[in-house]
């Protein structure tokens, strides 16, 4: 087993990786601008229950392409991310509510919304963090209400990539932190869809809040 993590390395964590995204915020939005995540945000949409619009917290909105799609789809969006220049363009791109929050720092309110859109999001906190994560976006969602989350898969490494911070799961591994927290899961799938496994590197879980 690893050492815990102090204090003190996860404040480095938090500010090292925040600090690769705004020194790189440019680059970032032009370079994802045309990644096509259209079958995630319909895995979430396609859980939620009720009638839309469906009120939506996407969690690491980055600099707010899927926010901007989110209300053009007629929802009620708001965006959430710890590096301050991504917040800053996810407002002026969606025209959105964006929250500056650290990941290891939430302040969410409790049952707010019908579902959590974490796209390319949770892999960045530590193992150790990630069941108080979890419980506190759990908190955050309505009875019933649905956490899509897509993160690169690995063997269960964790530590610094290329100035991030990540931890890489399997599916079983993410499972039982799911599970562990009181999610049902919905569904779970790998992309970019028709590939072989070996060259999808990303997987994607559907999650529900269970109560009334």
């Amino acid at each position: 087993m690893p050492s815990p993590l102090t204090p003190q390395d996860l404040a480095a964590i938090g500010a090292g990786t925040l600090e690769h995204y705004n020194q790189r915020a440019d680059d970032f939005r032009e370079g994802t601008r045309g990644h096509d995540v259209s079958q995630n945000i319909a895995a979430l949409l396609a859980h939620i229950e009720g009638e839309p619009p469906f009120t939506i917290l996407d969690f690491g909105c980055g600099p707010g392409r899927d926010l901007k799609t989110f209300t053009d789809l007629g929802h009620v969006a708001l965006g959430l991310d710890g590096a301050e220049r991504f917040a800053a363009m996810a407002r002026a791109y969606s025209g959105c509510e964006v929250w500056q929050q650290d990941f290891l720092h939430l302040e969410l309110p409790v049952r707010r919304f019908d579902g959590v859109f974490a796209n390319a999001a949770l892999f960045h906190v530590p193992t150790q963090e990630l069941p108080r994560v979890l419980r506190e976006l759990h908190a955050t969602l309505k009875y019933g209400g649905v956490l899509m989350s897509s993160n690169p898969h690995g063997n269960d490494e964790e530590g610094w990539n290329r100035g991030r911070y990540g931890a890489y799961f399997t599916l079983e591994t993410w499972r039982r932190h799911l599970t562990a927290t009181g999610f049902v899961e919905l569904d779970h799938y790998y992309r970019p869809a028709g590939l072989p496994r070996e060259q999808q590197p990303w997987l994607a879980s559907v999650w529900r809040k269970a109560g009334t």
